[in-house]
């Protein structure tokens, strides 16, 4: 690997801190709005994201799986929590009930994933995560995200409708951004991410003056558990758990989908110390009111686009992104990105991601009955993806924030699937 000049690193490491900003801004900020904390909580944990997600990313990169991987705030945590704070209320739960019983279900999982490294387990994770359901969830996670972003990057008025002007830019960012990742050559192209939200960025400040106004960098407040204090409420803390355990699919797919990029393999030891290293990160979240961690298999979009696979960027770029939450004034100044303008980058950036997914099926060998393998659970999970929340309302509060989450239900019907049919016989030139 041709080592890089200090304009380069310089520049891969610029790309790293924004590339991780932009997937981190939104997540603390929309699930302290979700919980109705108080703007003081609310920077808190966002402050307390940056330094969580600065340092698990590097500790990742120097001891862990030691790939050039972002760890940052689940995305499949993410949609259920916001999710069953969507539907709280109609179920007659409170917030903090509600919570609480997260933050149970979080800290078994974490401390799941620590013992599942620190006993070597991992070979019987994988034995159920086969190549098929990796396959399924990257295409999921890529549709997922992608649906994220969209939605992120067309800004609504205040009674609901699209703003136009807003919107209309995003678009024209992302075709500014997609024609440099395609037609740019050199550095230029290598760093699209990173001119697309500069630019985007400036253009914004200059075009809608006013509208973006920065995280207080005052006083914050400190709260433990500002979700709720740990409960036995069944049915949540169940669907957390088992969330957890879904989520572990990222410790796996992410690491082994990065052998193709560095030609190598992942040692037993660095699969053991990612999974502990994960683990321990996710107890100590709730803690604080932050989204559980875990291994961005999204960053394998930046590392295509980029072509730099140097772990020195991503590392200086962590320790950058954690002294954003040491340093308040530094903090809410970054804060002062606009969201679309960061959605609208990312919806591009994630696109590599949805590649990544399609060279997961080349090596699969479908027919006529075999398709069902991985169409099912794939086109099942998308569909539960587009049903609206209101749809469920009826369904017991025990089963539903399981089967209201497309991504996890997919995952759920790809692993029942390998498990139940030998689809060996089959299809004896399928893959295993």
């Amino acid at each position: 690997m041709p080592k890089l000049s200090p304009s380069t690193l310089t520049l891969a490491s610029l790309q790293w801190l924004f590339f991780i900003f932009a997937n981190t801004l939104v997540v603390p900020l929309s699930v302290g709005a979700a919980f109705h904390l108080s703007a003081a909580e609310t920077a808190m944990a966002l402050r307390a994201s940056f330094v969580f997600i600065g340092a698990a990313s590097m500790v990742q990169a120097l001891w862990g799986h030691r790939f050039s991987l972002m760890e940052g705030h689940s995305g499949l945590w993410w949609g259920l929590i916001l999710s069953l704070c969507t539907s709280a209320s109609a179920s007659g739960m409170s917030l903090t009930r509600l919570g609480g019983a997260l933050a149970t279900g979080i800290i078994l999982a974490g401390v799941v994933a620590v013992l599942v490294g620190w006993l070597n387990l991992i070979p019987l994770l994988q034995k159920l995560f086969t190549p098929v359901v990796m396959s399924v969830y990257l295409f999921l996670l890529s549709f997922q995200l992608i649906l994220i972003f969209f939605k992120g990057m067309l800004k609504l008025t205040p009674n609901g409708h699209l703003n136009i002007p807003v919107s209309l830019f995003s678009i024209c960012l992302v075709i500014l951004t997609t024609i440099i990742s395609v037609k740019g050559k050199g550095l230029v192209r290598n760093f699209a991410v990173l001119i697309g939200i500069i630019v985007g960025w400036v253009l914004y400040t200059l075009l809608f003056p006013g509208s973006q106004q920065a995280v207080p960098a005052g006083d914050i407040k400190l709260t433990l558990f500002p979700w709720g204090k740990p409960n036995l409420e069944i049915g949540i803390v169940l669907t957390a758990f088992i969330t957890g355990l879904m989520n572990l699919t990222n410790n796996i797919s992410g690491p082994k989908a990065s052998e193709g990029l560095y030609g190598r393999e992942i040692s037993k030891g660095e699969f053991k110390k990612s999974f502990i290293i994960s683990g321990l990160f996710s107890i100590l979240s709730p803690v604080l009111g932050l989204v559980p961690n875990t291994p961005f298999t999204s960053s394998l979009g930046l590392l295509e686009s980029t072509r730099i696979l140097e772990r020195k960027p991503l590392i200086i770029g962590s320790v950058l992104f954690a002294l954003l939450g040491l340093i308040p004034a530094l903090g809410s100044f970054f804060t002062t990105l606009p969201a679309t303008v960061g959605n609208a980058v990312l919806f591009v950036a994630y696109m590599q991601l949805f590649g990544t997914a399609l060279k997961s099926v080349k090596p699969h060998s479908f027919d006529s009955r075999s398709i069902f393998r991985f169409a099912f659970p794939l086109l099942a999970g998308v569909s539960i993806m587009n049903l609206s929340p209101d749809v469920l309302l009826n369904v017991p509060l025990l089963i539903r924030p399981l089967i209201s989450n497309g991504l996890l239900m997919g995952l759920l019907l790809a692993i029942v699937f390998e498990v139940s049919v030998k689809w060996e016989k089959l299809d004896p030139s399928a893959v295993k």
